[in-house]
């Protein structure tokens, strides 16, 4: 599914050097870990897959589990699972897959079970919740190679039901989990300021849905669903949707706010646009990153008069923001556990980088003087 913002769209907004050097240790954690299971299974791993299904074939059952013997139980059953998975559907056509589908649906109940879930108070069936969560994603999502494929199961599993409900169920099974319990955390995104990892996992989906391998999604039905989240289950603050948008994508986010702009909501879109100056400033991503975006989210209105109204707008949010937080700063108590200070200098910061960058950018484009 293409969209209309394209190859046009700009660039993927870049870390600046200090956060790639803070986070350059992560990968050499998963790096250990996969070298750890590539001991434990030898070089068979490594075999294409179709050698490995002629090897499999020569396997009896017990030789396969003494095979695998020195890896944990947990990888054991995941690699099992996802051999045999692509054994019985490699090659099958849609409609083969939608049989699949049904007959997992109803050997599991889980219409019934997600049907309780969506209705009910968002927490109160919360093993329930669990149980949908890990088997939508160990037995239906989570094993797939191509992205097509996790399309496919992703749209059979969501688009049976209402909108709404959807955007339940997304937060359902990549929202944010404790980690202690493992359940979905609710108030995450409510109750403040959130961080990337706990919306990695539904920025992941949204894109997902949004790419050329689900067909069965218009741009116009990846942004409602994106619009609906962010009232899962009460409206997020801005700037968790700010941070949401931000990484799912240059091409959804455009969307996102262009359609915004089409529909005249222009105090809302300057209030998402300054805090996607806020993310940027807090996350350490470049600011030109969303100049260019908002000059082509400018050229989505109609009329100058739009635009320049939306500029106003945008320079009103600005200040307004400014002004909340300083009152909060006047009446907090400066403890410990009081970040009013704090979002204050992000923001100063925010909006001082983000009009260099504009200065910037006029700098350029005006003829030079002598």
């Amino acid at each position: 599914m293409s969209s209309s913002a394209g190859s046009s769209c700009t660039p993927v907004p870049s870390h600046k050097q200090r956060r790639r050097s803070r986070r350059s240790t992560g990968c050499w954690d998963s790096l250990d870990k996969d070298s750890q299971a590539l001991s434990a299974l030898g070089r068979f791993q490594t075999l294409p897959l179709e050698i490995f299904h002629m090897v499999l074939k020569y396997l009896s059952g017990l030789l396969f589990k003494r095979c695998t013997l020195l890896l944990p139980t947990r990888d054991r059953l995941k690699y099992v699972h996802k051999v045999l998975s692509e054994i019985l559907t490699a090659g099958w056509d849609e409609l083969e897959c939608h049989r699949v589908f049904n007959f997992l649906w109803e050997l599991s109940n889980l219409a019934r079970k997600v049907q309780t879930v969506v209705s009910s108070r968002a927490g109160s069936a919360r093993k329930l919740e669990l149980r949908i969560r890990l088997y939508c994603r160990r037995v239906l999502l989570n094993h797939w190679i191509h992205r097509s494929d996790s399309a496919f199961w992703l749209t059979r599993i969501l688009k049976p039901w209402p909108i709404v409900n959807q955007a339940r169920l997304l937060y359902i099974i990549f929202g944010p989990v404790s980690s202690l319990d493992g359940h979905v955390v609710w108030q995450k995104m409510i109750e403040g300021p959130t961080d990337e990892t706990s919306l990695k996992g539904l920025a992941e989906a949204i894109k997902l849905l949004y790419g050329t391998e689900a067909r069965e999604w218009t741009a116009d039905d990846v942004i409602s669903l994106v619009d609906e989240l962010s009232v899962v289950p009460q409206e997020w603050l801005m700037e968790n949707n700010a941070r949401l948008l931000l990484l799912s994508g240059n091409n959804i986010c455009f969307t996102f706010m262009a359609s915004k702009a089409v529909n005249g909501r222009a105090v809302e879109l300057a209030r998402l646009m300054v805090f996607m100056t806020l993310v940027c400033e807090k996350d350490l991503y470049c600011m030109d990153w969303v100049v260019r975006m908002m000059q082509k989210v400018c050229r989505v209105f109609s009329t100058p008069w739009e635009r320049n109204n939306f500029l106003q707008c945008l320079e009103n949010a600005f200040a307004h923001m400014l002004m909340d937080m300083l009152q909060a700063v006047l009446a907090g108590g400066h403890d410990e556990e009081d970040n009013s200070f704090l979002n204050l200098f992000h923001l100063v910061n925010a909006q001082a980088n983000f009009h260099k960058e504009i200065l910037y950018l006029a700098m350029r484009s005006s003829p030079s003087t002598t």
